[in-house]
């Protein structure tokens, strides 16, 4: 896991037993633009130089943009305000988008999915579209915005909330899929989010199209 392969590299160059915690997990095959965590270390080090050195250590797959000193008390999961997640689809087939976007051709009514998808807003329990048996105390979210957007042969599904259940995203995006189609009505969906059953939602669309792009945090500012 990449968790499991940062925590070897800061372990080997800090020269110490070091435990990373992430703001979240990931299915594999999803992409992070942008993902922190925290890990105690009472010495003080050269950011830049530490930086260099982990970056060197690290698959060309893994980067460190910065380490930020923060409070005692400050953790990375429970301190995260906001999420935001893209989803990618390309209409058109492109051999160099195979991992990094799923390739949809039908036709979508995006009009019609935008307005299902501005309806989330109305709603703060999701567990239809939560992965069954997860361990979590509640599924309530606080959905911020949610909207579908083309660029040429590309339509991009963007979502913020202050927090996500397991599958979430992806089990919404295969819902929303099934309106654009015309399989299920307005109406459907607005049933399906009152009855929690997953089983009544949508698909869940392939792990590579979905992006973590970014997490905010009250004390940090970019």
């Amino acid at each position: 896991s990449v968790q499991e392969t940062m925590n070897k590299a800061f372990s080997v160059i800090l020269n110490s037993e070091i435990s990373l915690m992430g703001a979240g997990r990931t299915d594999t095959g999803v992409h992070a633009k942008e993902m922190y965590a925290h890990f105690d270390f009472d010495t003080p080090f050269d950011i830049p130089n530490l930086i260099h050195k982990l970056n060197s250590f690290l698959p060309k797959d893994i980067v460190i943009y910065d380490i930020l000193l923060v409070s005692d008390e400050a953790h990375t999961r429970f301190d995260a305000t906001k999420r935001t997640y893209e989803y990618h689809i390309n209409t058109f087939k492109n051999a160099f988008l195979q991992e990094q976007s799923w390739y949809f051709h039908q036709k979508l009514d995006l009009a019609l999915m935008n307005e299902a998808a501005k309806s989330l807003l109305n709603h703060t329990d999701f567990q239809c579209f939560s992965k069954v048996n997860t361990d979590v105390n509640t599924f309530d979210c606080s959905i911020f915005e949610a909207y579908w957007k083309q660029e040429n042969e590309k339509l991009i599904f963007t979502i913020s909330a202050n927090r996500f259940l397991r599958n979430m995203v992806r089990s919404i995006v295969g819902t929303l899929i099934n309106i654009g189609l015309h399989k299920i009505t307005l109406d459907d969906f607005e049933t399906i989010i009152k009855n929690k059953n997953r089983d009544k939602a949508g698909f869940s669309v392939p792990a590579h199209g979905l992006y973590l792009t970014k997490i905010e945090y009250d004390y940090i500012t970019k």
